[in-house]
């Protein structure tokens, strides 16, 4: 099989929401409407087509990304549903920075919620066209204007709706298309399959009119064509309408906004040709900027008939230990039996299978094409953030951040014949997922294993039994802390001894200083008179700088928030030995850190607890012996949400003591939120 489909005719979105938003449901339901499946998954009963890992299944949530994808209205669209947990991150990260477009899933009744917050900024971040759609406007508390205003005042978003409901709550049936003044509804027995298109009933009128009538002032302020047309009061065609929405998508001006009710199967046909009509193509951006191997910056171009240029956005392990990496190409194409080259490894690797990915099942191609999403196997060298080229044209391509690990917890095989099995098998998840860490602990030999969370840990250490057949003991959870320094000083280092009857001599003078949260580790050079130091040499000790980022005074942690300068610098006249440079500068930075008030930081999480009003106090009681602060109180659909900051190694067990605090009744969600030093009586 091979993809012959043309770029304007393709488009690849992320869904992306908080978690318990409907992004899995509403990836079912476009795969149902599409005729890409032919069966409703529900998540509640673990059969969703995209949630395919038992983890999954028995959780009711997506852990890992999983990619599908679907054809309407000629469009064939590439579709990657993310986690919303924040443990997840990475995987909504890396989808981003190779999407060209993303759905947003908000809950009409929970609104703009904190991981919705956090995805809705990485998108802004990696400049990626959005659509909103509101989901649960069925359910009881279901407020699809005070979305609305939370989009404008949290996101700092611009909506223009494209679809409003027709009721909210138990009165909900259907939606207004406020371009044309229609009025869809959906009917139970087709599973929402056909979509109804009617008049307006007399009491939408007035209310679907004020819509267009905001809809073309919203335009009109951030399109000058339209702009011209409104002021002249000419008509304005609902083509022309259209093209002008899709100008202000592309360019992030606005947020074309749709609604329904993804598990009563409304409102998402519309939803459907919003993602057609509006979302970018892949050659809508026609090039993207590279760097060669000497950090020159080089265009690259988005067509077939151009040298290979692919991001790896995600590895993952399949049987036997073979290894598929998830790539998007953005230039040129790939075909089984060809080469590639890894310019980070400098490694050839000949491909093997390109395959087609919808969940977890596979279809085999002969060739990928520009702006395809593909899994190949074959790729032996690469790792998440790779770029592959063309061997005689080697690019970089920005790569993919991934989240520092936060929790770490301890574990041991249940017998030592699986020890060196089970250091490989976390190799391997180590690969695929840039969040997890695995280290052995110097002093007590034990293996370590960090990540973003107690469930991400949870996850990972239940594959290792299903996957692998590796059962182990667990440790309690332990906090990943940081090192920083609460004063400025100096250290000095002084080399000077005799060796295979030769005079080594260096001094080194390095000053360190405190810098606000968030600064993390700088280190440089500012001696009086650099040129005067062999530039090898003084590689070498700025190297040392660099290094000292990864173990500080304390407990060995990585530091955090402080500057490190090299002020001094003295050799004698016959030095040339980079050993030595390394001893003056690693011992004046020693002396430095340990002089300057050196303390731990913790990692403190950001808390949003809802619960009802008869809690509240209890809940603000319990955060305060937590060394929370609680920083905002809001009511919502007859909650109380506490929005607080806490450390996080106040936190473990905190799922259930909401639950007995609340009678069952309560519920919360946390994200890391900076490091921070705490004072404990």
């Amino acid at each position: 099989m091979t993809s012959t489909r043309k770029g304007d005719n393709v488009r690849n979105i992320g869904i992306i929401a908080h978690i318990d938003a409907g992004k899995t449901t509403l990836t079912e339901r476009i795969l149902y409407y599409t005729g890409r499946t032919h069966k409703i998954g529900e998540v509640h009963d673990g059969e969703a087509t995209m949630d395919y890992m038992p983890e999954e299944q028995a959780r009711g949530i997506t852990i890992m990304s999983a990619v599908t994808t679907c054809d309407w209205k000629n469009t064939h669209i590439n579709i990657i549903d993310t986690p919303g947990h924040v443990d997840f991150t990475i995987e909504v990260e890396r989808s981003l920075r190779v999407l060209d477009g993303a759905v947003g899933v908000f809950c009409a009744v929970g609104g703009v919620q904190p991981q919705s917050e956090t995805v809705w900024r990485q998108a802004d971040r990696h400049r990626v066209p959005k659509l909103v759609f509101i989901n649960k406007i069925d359910r009881v508390g279901a407020n699809f204007n005070q979305v609305i205003f939370q989009l404008q005042e949290k996101l700092k978003a611009t909506p223009l709706i494209i679809t409003r409901p027709f009721g909210q709550e138990e009165k909900f049936g259907g939606v207004i298309d406020v371009l044309r003044q229609k009025l869809y509804i959906w009917k139970n027995d087709d599973l929402g399959a056909e979509m109804e298109e009617r008049d307006l009933p007399p009491e939408a009128v007035e209310e679907a009119v004020a819509a267009k009538s905001t809809l073309w002032e919203t335009l009109a302020e951030n399109d000058d064509e339209i702009m011209e047309d409104y002021l002249e009061n000419r008509d304005i065609t609902e083509d022309k309408l259209k093209a002008a929405i899709r100008r202000a998508t592309l360019t992030l001006k606005l947020v074309p906004i749709y609604c329904g009710a993804a598990l009563r199967n409304k409102g998402v046909q519309p939803l459907l040709d919003g993602i057609v009509d509006y979302l970018p193509s892949p050659i809508d951006f026609p090039t993207i900027v590279a760097q060669d191997t000497n950090g020159h910056p080089v265009t690259i171009e988005l067509r077939e008939k151009a040298p290979l240029v692919a991001l790896v956005f995600k590895i993952q392990m399949m049987e036997q230990g073979r290894k598929m990496s998830f790539l998007r190409l953005y230039s040129g194409k790939i075909s089984e039996g060809e080469e590639a080259f890894n310019p980070r490894t400098r490694q050839k690797d000949k491909i093997s299978r390109i395959l087609r990915i919808h969940a977890g099942k596979r279809d085999r191609l002969g060739e990928a094409k520009a702006g395809d999403l593909v899994g190949v196997i074959g790729l032996r060298s690469v790792t998440t953030g790779d770029t592959i080229c063309a061997p005689g044209r080697p690019v970089l391509l920005e790569s993919i951040k991934a989240a520092t690990p936060v929790i770490s917890i301890a574990l041991e095989p249940q017998n030592s014949a699986d020890l060196d099995k089970l250091t490989e098998t976390l190799t391997k998840l180590v690969e695929e997922d840039p969040t997890f860490k695995a280290r052995i602990d110097d002093q007590t030999g034990q293996t370590i294993i960090s990540g973003m969370g107690e469930l991400h840990l949870e996850v990972l250490t239940q594959r290792l039994a299903r996957e692998f057949n590796l059962n182990v003991h667990i440790g309690k959870p332990q906090v990943v802390y940081r090192e920083t320094i609460t004063k400025a000083t100096e250290g000095e280092g002084l080399f000077n001894r005799e060796l295979a009857g030769t005079r080594h001599s260096a001094r080194a003078v390095v000053v360190v200083t405190p810098l606000t949260r968030g600064s993390g580790y700088q280190s440089a050079g500012k001696l009086a008179h650099p040129e005067i130091i062999p530039p090898a040499l003084l590689k070498a000790a700025l190297s040392i700088l660099a290094e000292g980022e990864y173990s500080g005074p304390v407990q060995g942690y990585p530091l955090l928030d402080l500057a490190v300068t090299l002020t001094t610098l003295e050799l004698s006249e016959t030095e040339d030995n980079e050993a030595v440079v390394r001893m003056a500068v690693s011992q004046a930075l020693r002396r430095a850190l340990s002089q300057a008030a050196p303390t731990l930081m913790e990692p403190f999480m950001r808390l949003e607890v809802t619960t009802p009003d008869e809690f509240m106090k209890e809940l603000i009681g319990d955060l305060s012996a937590r060394l929370g602060r609680v920083e905002d109180l809001a009511s919502q659909a007859g909650f109380k949400v506490i929005h607080a900051l806490a450390p996080l190694s106040e936190l473990f067990g905190y799922s259930t003591a909401v639950r007995s605090q609340t009678q069952g009744r309560g519920g919360f969600t946390m994200q890391f939120s900076h490091y921070d030093v705490i004072e404990r009586k």
